[in-house]
This record gives C-alpha cells, structure tokens and sequence, in this order.
C-alpha cells in the first residue's frame, strides 16, 4: 500500500491511497467465492459456475463493488497510522481506479485538526459565586421526600380537585371519526400534572365518580401526530374513580422514617449540608464553563466543516444509545417528537461547536504547560472511578480498554481534566452580589 497526502483549504487533506494488484485480485476472487451460489447461468449448477463465465456474461465489474468494500476499511487504517497528519473527521471516500490486473485507487478527503493560536488562559476573570441554601429550598427538599411517602387513597364524597388522580375511560373523535391512539381505559391521570393535551385535565375538575363527560379540546399546532396538528377534537371521557395523595405529617417521626437521624432538626441539617455541596459542585462546574469560554473567545481556530459534522453525528449517536438504554429507539424517539434525523444533527451544532472548541485550547494548554499524566496518576483515576461504579479495579480496565491506544486515549482525557483544573485555578474571581431572596436568608 502506498499514500499520498495533498493539504487543502480550511484544515482539509487529500488521501491517495494504493493498494497493490496482487491484494484487489484476492479481493475480487474472495468476492467471487462470496457470491458464486446466488448467481444463475444456464447449464451450470448454483455454485458451480466459474469465475470467468460469470465476468463473461455479466461484465468484469460485477465483483468489483464487494472487493472495494473489503478493501478501503483496511487500507484506509493503514495509511491513518503512516499519515503523520492528525485526522479528526470521518473519510469521504471516492474511488479512482479499479480494474482487475492494476492497482486499486481511492481517495478519502478528511479534516485535519486545526491549529490552535492560544489567547489569554491565565488569570482570566470570572463572576464569584456566592453558595446560599435558602430555607425555602430545604422545605423544598422536605416536600419532595413527603410526596414519596405519600398515601393514595380513595375519595368519597366529592367530586374531583386540582392534584387527584383521577381514573379514567376515554375516546377521542375528531370530525365524529375516533381517531387511532385516541383510546383508553383505567388510565391514571394526575390533574393538574399537564400530561395531557392542553384544556382537558381541567374540564374534568368538579366531576363525580362514574360521571359521563364531553371534553372539548384543540391539539396543538406542534403536535408530534401530522393528521391531528391544529384539530378540534371530542373526548368521551368516563369518571371511573378519584384518589388524593395523604401526606405524612412533618415531624421527628418523619425524620427517622426517611432518614438516619432522629429528629427533624438533624434531617434538616443534612438537607442543608447536602445541597451546599450540589451548589458548589454547580459553582465549580459554571466557573470552568466560564473560564474556559473566555479563553475560547480569546483564542483563534478554523473548525473544518467535516470536523463539526463527525462531532454531531457522534453526539446523536451518544443520544440514541442512552435512549436504547430506556428501551427506546431514536425511530420512536422521532414519532414521539416529530423531529427527524436532519433536524437533530442541525441540534447538536452548537454542542459539537463547543465541545471541539474545548477540547482544542485545553490540548493546546496542555502542550503549552507541559502537563503529564503518570501511571500513578493512572492508578489513581482507576481507583476513584471504581469506587464510584462499585466495580472491581480490573473490571474498571476492562470497560475502558485494556490495549495501548485505550490507555492512551484515557491518558490524555486525564490531560485535559488537569488542563481544566490548572485554568480554574489560576482563574481571578470578581465578587458578585447575591440575589435580594439570598441576602435576606443571610
């Protein structure tokens, strides 16, 4: 195999890639023996047909497609380890010559990483943030863990309220015609809770169990279902039963009940200590959001076009496997949305932008600090992280990847993670006055 690399604009290079006679033949022959028993030619038995009476009868060309196919993954590998060029983007592959007895040729037209040009990145100036926990926020808190530990009980005596779940048949019918989906029964609805389309939770306060109601409602012109955008619509809808939360009163015995701590005094101290350190762990988060930001804006880079396009792609695929991991694939995720694959790509452009951004001046930080990462610092990751996963240390390896390239990967994310810490810290905070609500709980 032989390479050729040609610069072009915008950060983009030009791959010739050659790949032997000798290899395209074998190429050609294991696609033959591929498909040799789906071809039919009379007076042969499936199979049995030879090479050249098929090129014969329907043209040299007809393996030509499945030998490129299994070539160009493999050689394009080869020639990303020989090119000393750092490629960021996915190849756009073109084939230039095949042709049985000459070399195979195609070119794969990638982006190369860009050239950082580092702004300012120490002493960069952010906004203080000043942490208060509020004691609206701890009742706050309270009030959740009460909404887990309520009871649902049955409701006599009264017709339907705001915050009851209301049990209920329904049927859908747009133009007198049910409409599909429109359709169910023993459904627990929540009023109030907004699950439904707009105007219908609300038509059923003041209505008794086993009451009969008519509810008109419009779907909204951003519905996910195309035949139902904008239409009015009847529901038949049937009480069949009322329920209300009970909450438990607050009190030690609450405490004790949701917690480690005996009185309320105590849980409620911990809510306190607990939510500082979310809030500072958020403070710290948006002060290297900032930080970083600003050394963005001061720092010069042109972002190929294929480069950006890698990265949304990337990103819509992290989506979708963390949907499958919900039981969900991206195609429903699409019914449910409305949206397509073309408009979650145009989505992720933004987050593809900064996500590149970042981790362009971070590894120019990196190189321009000298920062190294150790295997002691190694060890360390691998500790922390399998305390956090409760995972053995091995299995910790395993999931990352234990060849080289893995460990390298994992050792320059370890880079930049240090790369962040060192511009937070060299970072100058100005004092931001805190909100009105907070100096009063002060």
């Amino acid at each position: 195999m032989s390479l050729q690399v040609e610069k072009l604009e915008k950060n983009m290079a030009k791959l010739t890639i050659e790949v032997s006679a000798q290899e395209l033949e074998a190429a050609i022959q294991s696609a033959y023996q591929k498909n040799k028993s789906r071809i039919s030619v009379p007076g042969f038995r499936k199979g049995k047909v030879p090479r050249q009476m098929i090129e014969k009868m329907y043209g040299k060309e007809i393996f030509y497609e499945d030998a490129a196919n299994a070539l160009i993954p493999g050689a394009y590998d080869k020639a990303m380890e020989e090119c000393e060029e750092s490629i960021v983007s996915s190849p756009k592959i073109e084939v230039v010559q095949i042709e049985a007895g000459k070399p195979f040729i195609f070119t794969a037209e990638v982006a190369l990483k860009p050239e950082v040009k580092l702004g300012k990145y120490k002493g960069v100036k952010v906004d203080k943030e000043v942490i208060t926990v509020t004691e609206e926020e701890v009742a706050a808190e309270i009030e959740k863990e009460r909404e887990n530990n309520a009871r649902t009980i049955e409701v006599e005596g009264r017709a339907v309220e705001d915050g009851d779940i209301a049990t209920i048949d329904f049927e859908g019918f747009v133009d007198g015609v049910a409409f599909e989906g429109g359709k169910g029964e023993n459904y627990p609805l929540t009023i109030g809770s907004g699950s439904f389309i707009p105007g219908f939770e609300e038509q059923l306060i003041g209505k008794n169990k086993d009451e009969e109601v008519d509810v008109n409602v419009t779907f909204p012109e951003d519905y996910h279902a195309e035949e139902l955008k904008g239409k009015e619509a009847l529901f038949k809808v049937t009480v069949k039963e009322v329920k209300t939360k009970e909450l438990p009163e607050v009190d030690d015995e609450f405490a004790a009940e949701v917690s480690e701590f005996e009185t309320l005094a105590e849980y409620k101290e911990d809510i306190r200590k607990k939510l500082t350190e979310k809030k500072e762990k958020e403070a710290r988060n948006a002060k290297e959001e900032a930080v970083i930001t600003a050394i963005i804006e001061d720092s010069a880079m042109e972002i190929p076009d294929a480069m950006l396009e890698t990265q949304q792609r990337q990103i819509v695929d992290e989506f979708a496997q963390r949907l499958q991991m919900q039981g969900i694939s991206l195609e429903q995720y699409f019914q449910f949305t409305g949206l397509d694959a073309e408009k979650m790509l145009e989505q992720a452009k933004p987050q593809a932008d900064r996500r590149i951004k970042s981790r362009l001046v971070l590894e120019a930080i990196v190189a321009a600090e000298k920062i190294t990462v150790s295997d002691e610092d190694y060890e360390k990751e691998i500790e922390r992280m399998a305390e956090v996963y409760n995972m053995e240390k091995d299995k910790v390896r395993e999931m990352l990847g234990e060849n080289e390239t893995a460990k390298k990967q994992f050792m320059d994310d370890l880079a930049i993670t240090k790369a962040a810490d060192f511009v937070v810290s060299q970072a100058k905070e100005t004092k931001k006055r805190a909100s009105k609500k907070a100096e009063k709980a002060e």
